[in-house]
């Protein structure tokens, strides 16, 4: 039997300014969208998918901005998991994730994500140039939450 592709039940997109403002809203609107899904804020999977979403909105602004062009977020409640996805234009790569010195004032950032994620990665934006991070976190019951979506008529799997 061959693996079948993870089945897409919900979901958003959002192109966002490349601000700091921008990324502040990319965080605000991902725990509104979790909420609307049935994932209320104060679960583990919102405080992990806000904290990531963060961190890869704020690299997006900060390290991946090109002026005059968006970021983009899109998250995903796929078959057991919610898929965070932040999309920049900037067609150098991430650095690679290491530990940063006690006296350092950045370099945390990556090491957060791959902690709270079960999943991630990095590939290149489709189509160039730029950069997609991905990652995911697995979401316990989420069949509770395709059952809900489903009655109220949202919940129809995406082609």
């Amino acid at each position: 039997m061959t693996a079948r592709p993870p089945v897409t039940v919900r979901t958003f997109t959002q192109r966002l300014s490349a601000t700091p403002r921008g990324a502040r809203l990319a965080r605000h609107l991902a725990l509104d969208q979790l909420r609307a899904w049935g994932l209320p804020y104060d679960t583990p999977v919102a405080e992990a998918v806000g904290a990531i979403v963060a961190e890869l909105a704020a690299n997006a602004v900060t390290h991946g901005r090109v002026p005059g062009r968006d970021f983009e977020l899109r998250l995903s409640l796929v078959t057991g998991s919610v898929r965070v996805e932040v999309t920049d234009t900037r067609a150098e790569p991430l650095p690679a994730v290491r530990r940063a010195g006690p006296l350092d004032d950045g370099g945390r950032g990556l090491l957060l994500v791959e902690a709270l994620a079960d999943r991630w990665e990095v590939r290149d934006r489709e189509p160039p140039p730029g950069k997609t991070v991905c990652a995911e976190v697995d979401v316990v019951g989420w069949l509770g939450l395709v059952a809900a979506a489903r009655a109220t008529g949202q919940g129809r799997p995406c082609t």
